[in-house]
């Protein structure tokens, strides 16, 4: 694993993202302590992408449906509060 600090990573950033796509992780330092790991993407995201770029599957960018939250209504009354709003959406 090579190690690279920030300023020598900025002066050759596409050298070191060329090794990473190439599968070798780079440990950048700032100061001479690691703050950050430059690493090849997962098996499973490279073949999402190669995927999309077959037509197989589209992204559109945004979440996937289903997956908005309800956020809970804050009881009416002379105190409203969180607690409340937590016990209001349990029961229902």
């Amino acid at each position: 694993m090579t190690t690279i600090g920030v300023r020598d990573l900025k002066a050759h950033l596409s050298e070191y993202v060329a090794r990473a796509a190439g599968g070798e992780s780079v440990v950048v330092t700032e100061r001479g302590r690691p703050v950050a790991l430059l690493s090849p993407l997962p098996s499973g995201m490279q073949a999402l992408d190669v995927m999309r770029r077959k037509g197989r599957v589209r992204w559109s960018g945004g979440k996937p449906k289903g997956l908005e939250r309800r956020t809970p209504s804050l009881p009416q009354g002379k105190n409203p509060n969180v607690s409340g709003a937590v016990v209001e959406d349990r029961q229902r």
